[in-house]
């Protein structure tokens, strides 16, 4: 690979990861709810599925990518159900809930690392990136493994950071409504969010 295909994968990379997306919306919502950690658990399973795409594309696998299609589909389906059950399990439990200083209950970091996998395993945009744009970038057919670390470099630099931004971003938005009487309607929000993001990635085809 080349300095300027490098760079120019890289930059769309970054493009691709800024633009809102179901990607973005899960991030978001799991950092503003449990913290900068959670999203950073989400935006991790998201990368991971960066990865496994970029193996497809290295070694040919596109044809499997096919055959799994109803895999895909079902993942998506079920990572879609579990947003939603996050959404509506905070908007109850901001409902019912008189304390906003009680602490927030313990939650699992592999299952919202799982989320952001499932996520981006079922994105037609990863898809189509990966699978077909991402060849326009490196002959495929002659690839090193110097060029194998390099894509997954920029991936991890890339996507990785940017959702690590948005995780961050939405974290220090919850830290500052922390001692606020807003805390409430920004448990609203995220559990709203949470229900959209869950719809989004089940509708999206």
């Amino acid at each position: 690979m080349t300095l300027t295909s490098a760079l120019a994968l890289y930059t769309t990379m970054i493009i691709l990861a800024l633009l809102p997306g179901p990607g973005v919306v899960v991030v978001v919502a799991r950092a503003l709810d449990s913290g900068f950690r959670q999203g950073l658990a989400t935006a991790m399973g998201i990368l991971s599925g960066d990865f496994i795409f970029i193996a497809l594309a290295i070694f040919g696998l596109a044809a499997l990518a096919e055959v799994m299609g109803s895999f895909f589909v079902i993942v998506k389906y079920a990572g879609a159900a579990y947003l939603i059950y996050l959404g509506f399990q905070l908007i109850t439990s901001s409902s019912n809930n008189n304390t906003p200083s009680e602490a927030p209950k313990p939650t699992n970091y592999s299952a919202n690392y799982l989320v952001g996998l499932a996520t981006s395993v079922s994105n037609p945009k990863v898809t189509l990136f990966y699978l077909s744009f991402f060849p326009a970038f490196l002959d495929l057919e002659n690839i090193s493994a110097t060029d194998i670390a390099l894509l997954y470099t920029i991936a991890t630099f890339s996507v990785g950071l940017v959702m690590a931004g948005y995780a961050y971003v939405a974290a220090k938005t919850k830290s500052s409504f922390a001692a606020s009487s807003k805390t409430q309607y920004l448990k609203l929000g995220s559990g709203a969010l949470l229900i959209g993001g869950g719809v989004f990635v089940a509708l999206r085809s």
